[in-house]
């Protein structure tokens, strides 16, 4: 029996990531990008208002808001001319002058001259002429050009998950397109005589499809692009049609059903000369028996999965997953894991690593994790979809260890959140 650790090392040996794709920045979100974005011009590209109110020169406006008073006793009172108004946009260059405002709106490009904006709530709001209430200094509530990116600067780096400040940053700085790492392309093929799809009422002996579908959900939330093949003929004149047509458009093939019985007969025949497949026990629960092989002339990674769809799921979050990771190329492959204390007794097969469901909760008070085992308890069964539905973990037990008591501490593997 093959020890999981090995398993995987197998199969991330065969990952292979498509070659980098140029793609509009509309379609790189989720993405790792595979260039470093070098800027040719600054963000700002000019010097521009960062709120609206009145353009000014800092030296005209220092004496505002104090209590001066003139020859006569009476208070001074600043007050500027406006002279002009610049909305966002506006092409059209002004000069100001001294002992002068203009009128800016947000993003408006600063007059000449000027080196500060005046905020609305320090004046009182005059169109033709305002009163000065307090003073601005120089620079203040202006966005320089250059002040967020600089010509030759790193704007997104390779390396980077493209998400949506990203692609803000790259349509700031003009990049209508940019060098990414494509996803993966993953087919899900099902196999199995009793399988019907779910448009239909299953007759006696049949049951759905549910394979194809989660598997097809598990690989698009992995990050992969996926064509759900559905229910393919055992016969193995048509299952290899169906098989080399995936191969030829795919990175990854995935084929649940095919581990058991005369549907693992079938696919041996029907694959064995596309190239070696092999089917064996790894020691893992559930989803002991697996199987993994590189098809095709491009070799293809395909892999065969228990037909039961919570092991089905297991392996593949286990091995197929990973390998998708790698393909977008993802630094880390693997799910985080945290030390969290059951909160129940957990069992678990002697000699195989378990990937158990569970439900994991943090202590309000000391910010410790605590987990419910949902596929663990003694008695409880292993193939029961509901409790995968409800598991946001899986608890990994060593192979040599088989009970765990309530407050033990063991390793949790987060998988993906809902809402």
């Amino acid at each position: 029996m093959r020890s999981v650790e090995d398993q995987q090392a197998r199969v991330t040996a065969a990952a292979v990531a498509p070659r980098p794709v140029r793609v509009a920045i509309s379609e790189a979100q989720g993405l790792l990008c595979a260039e470093e974005v070098v800027t040719e011009r600054p963000l700002p590209g000019f010097d521009q208002a960062a709120i609206d109110g009145y353009a000014v020169r800092s030296v005209d406006v220092q004496g505002a808001g104090t209590d001066r008073t003139g020859e006569d006793g009476e208070p001074i009172e600043l007050t500027l001319p406006v002279v002009g108004e610049v909305s966002a946009g506006s092409r059209q260059p002004i000069r100001l002058q001294p002992r002068q405002a203009v009128r800016v709106d947000t993003g408006a490009p600063l007059p000449t001259l000027a080196d500060a904006v005046l905020p609305l709530d320090r004046t009182d709001g005059g169109r033709a002429r305002i009163k000065v209430l307090r003073p601005v200094r120089t620079g203040d509530y202006v966005r320089r050009a250059g002040d967020d990116v600089q010509p030759g600067d790193v704007a997104v780096r390779a390396g980077t998950i493209i998400g949506a400040a990203q692609v803000g940053l790259l349509a700031a700085v003009g990049r209508d397109k940019v060098l990414v790492h494509p996803r993966p392309r993953l087919s899900v093929i099902s196999i199995g005589g009793e399988l019907v799809d779910v448009d239909r009422t299953p007759g006696p002996g049949q049951v759905y499809d549910v394979n194809s579908y989660a598997l097809a959900a598990a690989a698009r939330d992995a990050g992969a692009d996926v064509n759900r093949v559905g229910i393919a003929s055992t016969d193995p004149k048509r299952l290899r049609e169906v098989v080399e047509g995936q191969l030829i458009r795919s990175e990854i093939v995935v084929v649940a059903g095919a581990v058991g019985g005369g549907a693992l007969e079938d696919v041996r025949e029907a694959l064995s000369d596309l190239g070696k497949l092999e089917v064996e026990r790894v020691a893992m629960h559930p989803g002991s028996v697996q199987g993994f092989g590189q098809l095709g002339r491009d070799e293809v990674p395909t892999f065969l999965l228990p037909g039961n769809p919570v092991s089905a799921l297991v392996v593949f979050e286990v091995m197929v997953r990973p390998l998708i990771r790698i393909a977008l190329g993802r630094r880390q492959p693997m799910r985080r894991v945290v030390t969290a204390r059951t909160v129940t007794p957990i069992t678990s097969i002697p000699d195989r690593k378990g990937f158990l469901r569970g439900q994991l909760m943090r202590d309000e008070a000391t910010g410790e994790y605590m987990v419910q085992a949902l596929g663990g308890a003694a008695g409880a069964s292993s193939h029961l979809l509901a409790t995968l539905a409800e598991a946001n973990c899986l608890v990994l037990i060593e192979p040599e260890v088989t009970e765990v008591r309530t407050g033990d501490p063991v390793d949790v593997a987060f998988l993906g959140q809902r809402g």
